[in-house]
């Protein structure tokens, strides 16, 4: 009965053994298949210093991911980045337009060059738009808030380098039973609490003078540390860039070999070879040991008797290059969540309906990124400038009504031209009949405030009563219509 038993541990086996995931199945097929079960800090702390830095790397020098770098500051901040608007009310519930004014015009005020960071340098749009990159390339953002007396709000703030944040600086915090973390301090539930930032860059002049590279400690309500988590328990963030780094490379080199290798063939190289076995019989270096041959397109050289000159014809780059390189570059743009239409900038073979596909889809995803960047950047320094505008009075509203236009504030980003400018826009008036969409719903899509383009409208038909103008619309009930002009000539009917 012991073979029988054998026979049927053999068969629970086999069965369990078919019962697997397909993706957890073995063998020589999946040998090299290499995983991890480390944490998610246990993986980054490895890396992400390489994944930085040759993510900077392909920034400088590969036109793709340039590229993509601007595209993403161009469609999530864009000529005018993401903009307060202030919809404080008063007890009756009516907006406090004169508060609200005050404000706005107060954080413009701040927002300009020389005045919101530390050095003087940025203005608040070329803030944001350091942010989108620096999160994008680097992975993660710094900003420290600070006092500063270099305006009249006494607030600035600095943007720093994610490398000030050493991510081989991980111990723990005997004093306080916190863990540090790469550089960030952390309670029991991996709130941070501070972060440990180096005095000086690691990879600048003087780092590692006299003094050394101590550290810094900032508390985490004085520091903004921005970045996207794909795992639950992750403490620094990696580069957007980090799933195409090596294919982006590879293309790279790629290219660069098709155009050495096209470069060469058009010079119309050969080699010459002696039939007596002798050297080589061109021109020879100083040092004795280089030969020369001349390579000038178009050029002929006469050979020594009994030499046989053998043509070098190189069949690369060839018909199988552009579907090759079309297929990578896919590959790299699905990485990246953006279209292959743009990254490339090839428009070849796309049509209406193709194209409308991907750009509303490129566009959700756009808008996704814009809701990061209020969140993580610019709605956090707005509160912070209000509360230091009111603290020192340079606003006439006082700190008790900081909750009121703290909470009453709208951020309205960038939009974008419609595709089918005439289809959307009779869209959005049959949504206003049917009151599917508000007016708000309308302008907030194109980046505009509401409240500035009824102001707007409202000067321009006071504009026009004054100088007796008939204006063909006007909005919300009226009864003008365009009037249709009387065609005559040859040819009507």
């Amino acid at each position: 009965m012991a073979w029988y038993n054998n026979i049927l541990k053999r068969k629970v086996r086999t069965q369990t053994w078919k019962r697997l995931y397909t993706g957890a199945t073995g063998g020589r097929l999946f040998a090299d298949w290499q995983t991890s079960g480390n944490s998610a800090d246990q993986e980054i702390s490895g890396s992400l210093s390489t994944l930085r830095n040759r993510s900077r790397a392909l920034a400088r020098n590969d036109s793709y991911i340039s590229r993509y770098l601007q595209m993403l500051v161009t469609n999530v901040i864009g000529p005018n980045g993401i903009r307060i608007a202030s919809k404080a009310r008063n007890d009756n519930g009516e907006l406090d337009l004169q508060g609200n004014a005050e404000v706005e015009t107060a954080f413009k005020e701040w927002g300009q060059v020389g005045s919101c960071t530390l050095n003087g340098m940025q203005s608040f749009l070329d803030c944001q738009k350091l942010f989108v990159s620096s999160v994008a390339r680097d992975g993660e953002a710094l900003i420290r808030t600070v006092r500063s007396n270099e305006n009249r709000f006494g607030f600035a703030i600095q943007f720093l380098e994610a490398d000030h944040l050493d991510e081989n600086y991980s111990v723990q915090n005997e004093e306080t039973g916190n863990s540090i973390k790469m550089g960030v301090e952390v309670n029991k539930f991996g709130k941070p609490i501070a972060y440990y930032l180096l005095r000086n860059h690691p990879g600048g002049a003087g780092s590692y003078l006299y003094g050394g590279n101590n550290y810094i400690k900032v508390p985490a309500d004085e520091l903004i540390h921005a970045y996207l988590a794909s795992r639950a328990e992750q403490t620094r963030g990696v580069p957007w860039t980090s799933s195409v780094l090596a294919r982006a490379k590879m293309l790279d080199g790629l290219e660069e070999s098709t155009v050495v290798n096209a470069r060469v063939g058009a010079a119309k190289m050969g080699f010459i070879v002696s039939p007596d076995g002798d050297g080589y019989v061109g021109e020879e270096t100083e040092d004795s040991y280089t030969q020369i041959m001349d390579a000038t397109p178009g050029s002929m050289e006469q050979l020594p008797a009994g030499s046989e000159f053998k043509e070098w014809k190189p069949d690369y780059p060839n018909m199988t290059f552009d579907p090759f390189q079309k297929a990578i570059l896919r590959g790299i743009a699905s990485g990246l969540n953006v279209s292959y239409v743009d990254l490339a900038n090839n428009l070849e073979g796309v049509n209406y309906s193709s194209i409308r596909q991907g750009v509303m889809e490129q566009r959700d995803y756009y808008r996704t990124v814009q809701k990061f960047v209020i969140q993580h950047m610019v709605r956090p320094i707005y509160l912070k400038w209000l509360n230091y505008a009111m603290t020192t009075r340079q606003v006439s509203i006082p700190i008790t009504k900081y909750d009121k236009f703290a909470n009453q504030v709208t951020f309205i980003p960038r939009s974008w031209n419609w595709i089918d400018p005439l289809k959307e826009m009779n869209a959005n008036v049959v949504g206003l009949q049917n009151g599917q969409v508000t007016m708000t719903d309308i302008q907030s899509s194109m980046g505009r405030d509401p409240e500035e383009l009824f102001e707007e409208l409202s000067r321009e038909k006071a504009l026009a009563d004054q100088y007796g103008i008939e204006t063909a619309f006007s909005p919300y009930g009226a009864t003008k219509t365009p009037v249709e002009p009387e065609l005559t000539g040859e040819g009507d009917e």
